[in-house]
């Protein structure tokens, strides 16, 4: 009967249980990629859009929250809520309690594409759910 590993180091199946989620991953985000791009817009006006309308409780999110809901500086939030807005995708509007925070919402044009593309990202998470795998309990385990 073999050992496990000790608590500060991986074994080969984990090695490849990681490899395998992230390769999983990386094949959806490359369809992302490409469904987007083929839809006339970037990954992250796609996902600008998404999280604007899956926002927690409204209809509508601050500069601020897209930043932290992208994991993106929010100068380049800004930049790019600029971009959708030269698209036609969404509008600003001042903040309702802070004049300095702006306010995005979709426009019906921004609204459908969202729709065609989650409808499209939908499907394909439907396939990769038969084959995404997280990493085993234990892994996590040694991780933390």
């Amino acid at each position: 009967m073999t050992n496990p590993p000790p608590p500060d180091t991986l074994s080969k199946l984990d090695y490849e249980l990681l490899a395998d989620f992230r390769y999983q991953l990386r094949r959806f985000m490359r369809f992302s990629e490409e469904i987007t791009q083929s839809h006339g817009i970037t990954p992250l006006q796609y996902l600008l859009l998404l999280q604007v309308k899956g926002y927690p409780g409204r209809n509508w999110a601050t500069i601020a929250e897209l930043a932290e809901r992208l994991q993106s500086h929010h100068h380049g939030v800004v930049a790019l809520a600029s971009r959708c807005e030269k698209a036609a995708l969404v509008a600003r509007r001042p903040g309702r309690d802070d004049g300095r925070c702006v306010e995005i919402y979709l426009l019906p044009k921004g609204e459908e594409l969202l729709r065609q593309l989650a409808m499209l990202h939908k499907d394909q998470l439907v396939d990769l759910q038969q084959i995404l795998k997280i990493p085993s309990e234990n892994l996590l385990k040694r991780f933390s």
